[in-house]
């Protein structure tokens, strides 16, 4: 049979949507071994005897995001990430740790990260002033912040153009508004937003990753929200590359395999005490690494 490709824009179970080239969207069915198949996946498919479609092959893939499933294994959620959109918020407040695993999981991926605050409408220069420091942090490692309000607009013309030419995936914890961000980039799409408990959490509205075309160029994955990001095990070297301010002094500490810990001689350790690395993060730093050993 003749085959075509296709890119999965929606992924529900065994069904699936694929976009051709053409810009035709046809609904497929994945086949058992194709199982894990993922929104974002290029593939092969071949239209059936009985009129309808299969999925015979998934392309070579960039990378692909995973999350535990109810048995704690890997089920792939979207493939082909160009850009990885952290999400924080001022309400509910930033979550670092998080966020660190967030910029851990885009080292593993081999994507670009981008630090989003959301709701800046509810930023309080006096109540925020240690909020402000620890972004300052990332930004002294090089990751780049980008304030943003669903509800005024404000920072989405810059999200555009960072997404612009790239598939991009929003993450980040429940409430922050994910949904209601995606929203204000697609205007004309229905992507529904969960109610804000007096919590402050939101509720998980989306129950499949879907992929949306920006007008400016580029696509948007929205995938279902998640309230904590379970790193897989991670050698002590992927670990390490999540914090790229330990490169510049790579090689330089007393033993190869220094675990910026406890070991005498440790570059690390001395430029964290002479105020040359971030302080918060490098202990956030140690709080992975016990449970990464646990």
């Amino acid at each position: 049979m003749e085959q075509n490709t296709g890119r999965v824009s929606v992924r529900y179970g065994a069904e699936l949507t694929l976009e051709t080239p053409a810009g035709e969207t046809l609904r497929c069915t994945a086949r058992r071994k194709l199982e894990h198949v993922a929104c974002g996946d290029y593939v092969r498919w071949e239209k059936q005897e009985q009129g309808n479609a299969a999925v015979t092959e998934i392309l070579p893939r960039h990378n692909v995001l995973t999350r535990p499933d109810f048995r704690g294994r890997p089920r792939p959620v979207a493939a082909n990430i160009d850009l990885l959109l952290v999400v924080n918020s001022w309400q509910p407040a930033p979550n670092w740790e998080m966020l660190d695993r967030y910029l851990i999981a885009a080292g593993q991926l081999s994507s670009a990260a981008l630090i989003v605050l959301n709701k800046h409408d509810l930023f309080d220069p006096v109540r925020d002033t240690q909020a402000l420091d620890a972004l300052n942090e990332y930004r002294q490692v090089g990751y780049p912040v980008l304030f943003t309000s669903a509800r005024t607009r404000e920072g989405l013309e810059q999200l555009y153009g960072q997404i612009a030419g790239r598939t991009a995936i929003m993450t980040g914890q429940s409430g922050v508004g994910k949904s209601s961000l995606a929203n204000g980039l697609l205007p004309e799409q229905d992507i529904r937003i969960g109610a804000i408990a007096e919590t402050g959490e939101g509720r998980h509205t989306t129950t499949a990753s879907r992929l949306y075309h920006l007008p400016q160029g580029g696509a948007l994955i929205d995938s279902p929200g998640v309230r904590d990001f379970a790193l897989p095990p991670l050698s002590l070297a992927e670990l390490q590359a999540g914090y790229p301010e330990f490169l510049a002094l790579d090689g330089s500490c007393r033993f190869n395999n220094c675990t910026h810990h406890h070991e005498p001689g440790c570059q690390v350790k001395k430029a964290v005490s002479a105020g040359q690395l971030p302080a918060q993060r490098y202990l956030r730093y140690l709080g992975l690494l016990g449970r990464q050993k646990s």
